[in-house]
């Protein structure tokens, strides 16, 4: 599955979430300049940020799993927080 968000942090701040949200939860993979990867016994999932638009930062998670696993609800969590970061207004909810 693949889900994206479209936010006003900066790419290096959307990928120090990243290695905050999943590196007390997933095994670090392989990394990048503007990608990392995580995997363990829910699956893989990769994340990647672009810079959009000038001003936006596209942030893209992708897991090797069907909808609703859990790799899908971890994913789904982090994109949340990546969200708050940039509105810290906002509350996360939700069961994922």
């Amino acid at each position: 599955m693949r889900y994206f968000h479209r936010t006003f942090v900066t790419l290096d701040d959307a990928l120090r979430a990243a290695d905050e949200f999943f590196g007390g939860r997933l095994a670090p993979g392989p990394t990048g300049e503007r990608f990392r990867t995580y995997s363990g016994p829910v699956g893989k999932i990769t994340i990647t940020v672009s810079a959009e638009g000038g001003h936006y930062t596209l942030v893209s998670v992708e897991t090797d799993q069907v909808g609703e696993s859990e790799a899908d609800k971890l994913a789904k969590r982090f994109l949340a927080v990546v969200h708050q970061r940039a509105e810290p207004a906002h509350k996360v909810r939700g069961a994922y």
